[in-house]
């Protein structure tokens, strides 16, 4: 008799009633999950980042998983509409965040098709087989003066140092700045890259770790799991910030990439 599948690690915690919570896979993050909440608010920083700019315009939001992000986007947008294939994932979005502007879509991104000023689509190009495909679809969506806003983490300090990949087994190619910027611009006339660094707490935690040997401090002093229970969950999306490669930024020190692409 075959064995029952393990429970998952880590489920959505407190959810609105009715709503059924999703088990984080690797595949996507997750709002409502302590453990996960680095990763959340990474992410968090740039759909609010783009909320900013995209206000009064008709935003689609491929890939968009759980929702946390169309439902960010659509506090400032005219109508969002958040696509994602994932049944589970679809449900859970189309339950839990209702606004009258913000509607949810099960499709494939690739077959998905609506015409719109704004096309967003974070941290998904590195799971595609045909990047450009997408890239040249997004393109036909968008009305004159359109956008697509697409991110990917940076190889170079997603990977483990001296390694070509993360290891991740959801990403089909992972990127460094030059490769992804070639890609963005082998499809859109205009392209600005940007990179998404650490601030505030995380920079002086990264700098502690850089300079005064923290990770080997908490180690030795045997506080490393109470320091993290607690330091993790207090992450905001404050803590990161993006700086644009025009200005200046080392792109290669970013944690990810955000290239802002117009027809």
């Amino acid at each position: 008799m075959a064995a029952d599948p393990p429970e998952p690690l880590y489920l959505q915690r407190d959810q609105p009633e009715g709503v059924p919570p999703l088990a984080l896979t690797g595949e996507r993050t997750l709002p409502d999950v302590p453990e996960e909440n680095y990763w959340y608010r990474r992410h968090l920083a740039v759909y609010e980042w783009i909320a900013e700019r995209t206000a009064g315009r008709r935003v689609v939001d491929m890939a968009c998983g759980e929702g946390y992000g169309s439902d960010a986007l659509a506090r400032r947008a005219a109508s969002v509409v958040g696509v994602d294939a994932n049944p589970e994932a679809h449900e859970h979005a189309r339950m839990r965040y209702g606004r009258p502007n913000l509607t949810f879509a099960r499709n494939m991104v690739e077959l998905f098709r609506a015409p719109c000023d704004d096309v967003v689509f974070l941290q998904t190009i590195e799971h595609v087989p045909d990047p450009g495909a997408i890239l040249e679809h997004f393109k036909s969506m968008l009305d004159p003066g359109g956008v697509a806003y697409v991110s990917t983490p940076n190889v170079l300090t997603l990977a483990p140092e001296g390694a070509e990949r993360s290891g991740n087994p959801w990403h089909v190619r992972e990127y460094r700045a030059g490769e992804f910027e070639r890609l963005c611009r082998e499809h859109f006339p205009s392209v600005e890259l940007f990179g998404l660094f650490h601030a505030r707490k995380l920079r002086l935690h990264e700098l502690a770790l850089r300079h005064a040997r923290w990770d080997d401090i908490h180690a030795r002093l045997g506080i490393t799991k109470r320091f993290y229970d607690r330091f993790t969950p207090a992450i905001s999306a404050r803590d990161f910030v993006l700086r644009p490669q025009a200005g200046g930024a080392d792109l290669d020190r970013a944690l990810d990439f955000l290239a802002i692409c117009r027809t």
